[in-house]
């Protein structure tokens, strides 16, 4: 469900760094080791990935959630991610075959994000 106002979420890192930026997903607060992923495309299937289990996970790419989300595009049963950061998270998606927004699936999961960081 696209959204035109998003919630101030800030990050903090353990140095004591301050980024603030606008929430997306599940409202809340979320702690853990920060990791990165550079994929271009792929990022449901990042979510799903084991070796990513409690991690905050940042995503390299500009763009995400803007083909949506499929049940097939998974590489395990849930979520593993705790939380999630990016540049620009897409409300609205153009995949024809998505069953939903990412926005919905991260709230669904209770997947904390933050955007525009």
């Amino acid at each position: 469900m696209p959204t035109s106002a998003f919630v101030p979420a800030t990050l903090v890192l353990a140095d004591g760094q301050v980024v603030h930026g606008q929430a997306f997903g599940k409202i809340g607060t979320a702690t853990g080791e920060i990791c990165f992923n550079t994929g271009m495309t792929g990022y449901q299937e990042v979510f799903t990935d084991p070796s990513y289990t409690g991690q905050v996970l940042v995503m390299n790419n500009v763009h995400i959630g803007n083909y949506g989300v499929h049940p097939k595009d998974v590489e395990s049963a849930s979520v593993k991610i705790r939380a999630l950061v990016a540049r620009n998270l897409e409300e609205q998606f153009s995949r024809l075959q998505a069953e939903g927004d990412l926005q919905a699936y991260l709230v669904a999961n209770n997947i904390v994000a933050i955007q525009g960081v």
